[in-house]
């Protein structure tokens, strides 16, 4: 049996387009249906690194904020509220709250530690919904406290690690590592670390290229193309 293809996706908490990536990614591996073996690594990216710590804003201050005003901070919230229907995801961001995300990123890499109660994905899954569907605060240390314990972790366990600095390099170097691959933009796919798929791509997309660069690793297509 091949060795699976390694999928490392760097993606932000507060980020409508890497939540609806997720999905879109999701149903591609299900249309793969194990055809094409496929491990899943999140990674660190931070859309507003300088988000003050411990302060949350409604997001739609902060879309004004950033995009010119009320009017096309509605705009983009009505399209990506939209295309997230059609995934079926529930966006609310009229309670979304934003946050600076560094706590989160680092719940991300824990859960990605062998003696992980909960799997990465799991942990990413609850994060979003978190943020886009529930309204929670979620640079919140407490609220991160709750979120993780609702997926297997410690509350309390989990409440004092935020407390040290663990993981805090690792998060800073996969923040870096996106710079060393010119990453500018969320969700990004990286797979085997050679070949990057930017963006929130149709299902079909991914598996045509998830296809092809299974073959391609795997030696059955001597035509594939060098880049997908």
């Amino acid at each position: 049996m091949h060795e699976p293809l390694t999928v490392d996706i760097w993606s932000d908490v507060v980020c409508p387009w890497c939540y609806i990536g997720k999905r879109k990614f999701e149903a591609a591996l299900a249309q793969l249906d194990g055809d094409v073996p496929v491990t899943v690594r999140y990674h660190a990216y931070q859309l507003d690194p300088t988000a003050p710590p411990g302060l949350a804003e409604p997001v739609t201050e902060a879309y004004a904020k950033k995009f010119g005003g009320p009017d096309a901070a509605r705009q983009i919230i009505e399209r990506v509220t939209g295309v997230a229907a059609d995934v079926g995801l529930e966006f609310r961001m009229d309670i979304a709250l934003r946050a600076n995300t560094l706590l989160a990123h680092r719940l991300l890499w824990l859960a990605a530690q062998p003696d992980s109660p909960a799997p990465q994905p799991v942990v990413k899954e609850r994060l979003l919904r978190a943020y886009f569907t529930e309204g929670r605060d979620i640079g919140d240390p407490d609220t991160l406290a709750e979120l993780l314990a609702e997926v297997g972790f410690d509350g309390d366990t989990v409440r004092a690690w935020l407390d040290t600095d663990a993981g805090a390099a690792d998060v800073a170097a996969d923040i870096a590592q996106a710079g060393d691959y010119g990453i500018t933009a969320v969700p990004t796919f990286v797979v085997n670390g050679t070949w990057g798929i930017p963006g929130a791509q149709d299902a079909d997309t991914f598996v045509n290229v998830l296809r092809r660069l299974h073959a391609k690793v795997s030696g059955d297509e001597s035509d594939a193309a060098d880049e997908p």
